[in-house]
């Protein structure tokens, strides 16, 4: 009597449905964490490049920048090399705006630790971080903004020399309603160029810098000359403690 063959063994198709949605969004999910990765380490090389870029060219401007000359029509701005910057107006706006600006990698970790103690919310933004806002960002307090502005600060102070980092500054900081750099604020103000600025002019471009639109440095109310002397005094004092140490040439 002929024997029976075996019958051959399907391959077990999926238990359900269920199964084959959670390995498509398995398969989906690692798919996208790889171009989610690649994403990122795309965007952080072109920061990199882009930061390192202005490091040696001058930045053309900002967003900030660009958005009040589409308001007002025009804006001022000319930019000038540190070595015809009054080296008084760099330790002037060293004293007004981050007086440990020569000792920090970007945040000034004291000056943060006061501001929490005494329930403050502004006044610990460093040199570094207001270029990097400046410069790569748009202004305002969102935290995907300063969250952005905390990583490009970290990467110009560890690709940029601190005293390329000054020089930026002075040539993208706002100091009147359209006015941008310093050498536009000295012919603004006083007629004269960023590398003629007397001690005195200096401390009062600096102390108009919080607050641009509403302070005038050629005709300064009595709390922003008390706020000039002020800054003449930190000037002098970081000059002779070697606190601006690292813009000298």
């Amino acid at each position: 009597m002929p024997r029976k063959r075996a019958r051959k063994s399907k391959t077990p198709a999926p238990r359900n449905a269920a199964n084959a949605i959670l390995l498509a969004l398995a398969t989906g999910l690692r798919r996208a964490r790889w171009w989610l990765l690649r994403g990122l380490a795309l965007a952080f090389l072109l920061a990199v490049v882009w930061v390192l870029l202005y490091r040696f060219v001058a930045p053309p401007g900002g967003v900030y920048m660009w958005q009040e000359h589409r308001r007002i029509g025009e804006i001022q701005r000319q930019w000038v090399p540190m070595d015809q910057i009054a080296p008084v107006m760099a330790r002037s706006v060293i004293a007004a705006e981050d007086a440990n600006f020569c000792l920090h990698w970007g945040f000034d970790m004291t000056e943060i630790r006061h501001v929490i103690a005494t329930g403050g919310t502004r006044g610990a933004s460093t040199i570094s971080q207001q270029t990097a806002k400046n410069v790569f960002l748009w202004h305002g307090r969102d935290w995907a903004r300063k969250a952005l502005e905390s990583g490009f600060t970290l990467l110009i102070e560890a690709l940029w020399p601190k005293r390329r980092i000054l020089e930026v500054y002075l040539n993208v900081a706002e100091f009147d309603n359209g006015v941008f750099g310093v050498e536009a604020a000295a012919q603004h103000y006083f007629n004269t160029s960023a590398a003629r600025l007397t001690p005195v002019q200096a401390a009062r471009l600096a102390a108009v810098l919080p607050a641009p639109k509403m302070r005038d440095a050629a005709r300064p109310s009595d709390f922003q000359r008390r706020r000039a002397s002020a800054i003449m005094d930190g000037a002098a004092t970081i000059e002779r403690d070697g606190r601006a140490g690292c813009i000298s040439g």
